[in-house]
């Protein structure tokens, strides 16, 4: 029997001071790197000394001897992927045996399989070589060589010797800018995304860690060819990368990548890059230019090189992009359709319809008493007309998010808790109504009480709702405006109701004392009431008007997003 090497592929996803997750092979399953030993992060391994080493615990064996294999360093490492094989031939021998099955997985590779050691995600050694032990009595072969396999050469960024302009776009380039007509050379805040009818060239814009654009099929995240600028310390690297998914990029190269430079200032990222239309032995994963795609533009943190999730909803293209097609000014959207949809009929629910609906219940009782419509009195009528509207409009909002996101959303924090609340209480308010007792029941004043407060409680929570609702990724609204403006709704109903408050205290006092004098002139009375009929409808229709101007306004910046 050959003698056996063995060696070790270690992986280590770590921080020097931080425990870290263990980049995109979170599981521990990474099939892909069974021959090649080498992470897709996009950057090449490390040629400097390893201060990782592998050691067992004997030099000689025999067969199904059981080896102990001890894995050490100078720093922390969050994740390994070691191997043995033959040191003559290079062929898989032995099998391990996992000391702790919560930590380590077993892996199954088709192909060779060997050592290599991560101190980042994106500082790594490749394929260091462990210690080399003998079978008894085989005459051993020479050992492997101690050096670690070349780096393999890279396109060399340059830095960029100014920033970008718009200038040019419409005419000599195609560009994706926000917000729309922006200029990067100008405006701080300026999304910028350009190329020629050869290809992507420029992107850039306002970032704490990246910016990346990719060339997708359609305008849902998965299966996308991705472009990405990654701040790194006081460098940016530059890679292509393939989505799969709402997952962590992968397959990270700069493979067909030229041209390459950036520029770090003024907190935003910018670089320049270059590719062929159809790259030579192209992977599945890049995609040909001669082609329409929807153009996605994002940013967001970064560590060692390695990005998290965006901090914004991507800024997708509202038509497909022939890439290499005559020059055109690209419109985006940051706001999906439906979300977008969602958030104004949630918007019109609890600002107008809802909100004025319960007012009239409180405070409009006592008014058109002789006046009926549909044979109920005018209040309720209009009153429950309000709120079956209020109630719709609620439904269907609330099922939009579930058809978009095909489930329940993850990162959306409190909001959808307080949204399912807002649903549930909405559905038991009218059922409450249609089993409520007669009006001269003993027992009608629990129904009204619960009434009031279940509704009192439903218009709270969706108040809160809206107010988180505003700062949700997938519909940011402008910071501090959209804030601002639910405050100013807040203030303007609350003044309202206090007004209507007083004015119905007082009222309740002047019918209680003047039931005692035998001397009040009817038509004084009348004309009394005229006034106050005439008071609380201006009353309610300044409520109505200053509700829907703030409801306008939260709309149009839905509408802009």
């Amino acid at each position: 029997m050959s003698p056996v090497g063995l060696c070790g592929l270690l992986f280590i996803s770590v921080s020097v001071y931080y425990w870290v997750p263990a980049g995109c092979y979170a599981n521990g399953k990474v099939t892909k790197v069974c021959g090649s030993m080498e992470p897709h992060h996009g950057v090449p391994g490390q040629s400097a000394h390893s201060p990782y080493r592998l050691d067992t615990n004997t030099t000689t064996f025999s067969p199904r001897a059981r080896i102990k294999v001890i894995l050490s360093g100078t720093s922390y490492f969050k994740g390994f992927l070691l191997q043995a094989r033959d040191a003559a031939n290079q062929g898989t021998v032995g099998t391990f045996t996992l000391t702790n099955r919560n930590k380590t997985h077993l892996l199954t590779c088709n192909e060779h399989q060997v050592v290599s050691v991560v101190a980042h995600y994106n500082v790594f050694w490749v394929k260091l070589p462990g210690p080399v032990i003998y079978q008894h009595g085989v005459t051993p072969h020479p050992p492997q060589s101690d050096t670690p396999p070349p780096v393999q050469p890279t396109t060399t960024p340059t830095i960029l010797p100014g920033p970008f302009t718009s200038d040019g776009c419409g005419q000599s380039k195609s560009c994706l800018l926000d917000p729309p007509g922006c200029d990067p050379k100008e405006e701080l805040h300026c999304f910028f995304l350009s190329m020629t009818t050869e290809g992507p060239d420029k992107m850039g814009g306002p970032a704490e860690g990246y910016v990346a654009f990719a060339l997708s099929w359609d305008t849902w995240m998965g299966n996308d060819d991705v472009y990405m600028c990654v701040k790194d310390g006081d460098r940016v690297s530059v890679s292509a990368a393939f989505v799969s998914g709402r997952t962590q990029p992968e397959d990270q190269s700069q493979v067909g990548l030229s041209s390459v430079s950036w520029r770090l200032a003024d907190g935003a990222i910018q670089c320049k890059l270059s590719r062929p239309v159809k790259l030579v032995d192209q992977e599945p994963a890049r995609y040909d230019l001669d082609h329409d795609y929807f153009l996605f533009l994002t940013s967001g943190h970064a560590q060692y090189g390695k990005v998290w999730k965006h901090s914004h909803q991507p800024l997708v293209s509202t038509h497909r992009k022939h890439i290499t097609g005559p020059p055109e000014v690209l419109r985006g959207s940051r706001g999906p359709i439906m979300m977008k949809m969602h958030g104004a009929l949630m918007l019109l629910a609890w600002m107008l319809t809802g909100s004025v609906g319960t007012v009239i219940a409180s405070f409009y009782k006592p008014d058109w008493p002789n006046q009926t419509l549909l044979g109920q009195k005018i209040w309720f009528q209009v009153h429950r007309g309000l709120m079956v509207l209020t109630v719709t409009l609620t439904i269907v909002a609330f099922c939009l998010p579930f058809f978009y996101r095909k489930g329940w959303s993850k990162h959306a924090g409190v909001h959808p808790y307080l949204g399912c609340c807002v649903l549930t209480l909405s559905l038991i308010q009218p059922t409450m109504a249609a089993i409520r007792p007669s009006p001269d029941s003993h027992r009608r004043y629990i129904f009204n009480w619960a009434h009031w407060g279940a509704g009192s409680v439903t218009e709270i929570m969706a108040v809160a709702a809206m107010f988180l609702g505003t700062r949700q990724s997938s519909l940011l609204l402008p910071q501090p405006w959209a804030t601002h403006v639910l405050i100013g709704y807040v203030t303007w109903l609350a003044s309202f109701r206090f007004l209507l408050l007083m004015h119905k205290h007082l009222h309740t006092k002047e019918t209680v004392s003047g039931s005692d004098d035998q001397q009040a002139i009817l038509s004084d009375q009348s004309e009394h009431r005229h006034w106050e009929f005439l008071m609380k409808s201006l009353i309610l229709t300044a409520l109505a008007l200053g509700s829907s101007g703030l409801l306008v306004a939260l709309l149009s910046a839905v509408a802009e997003i």
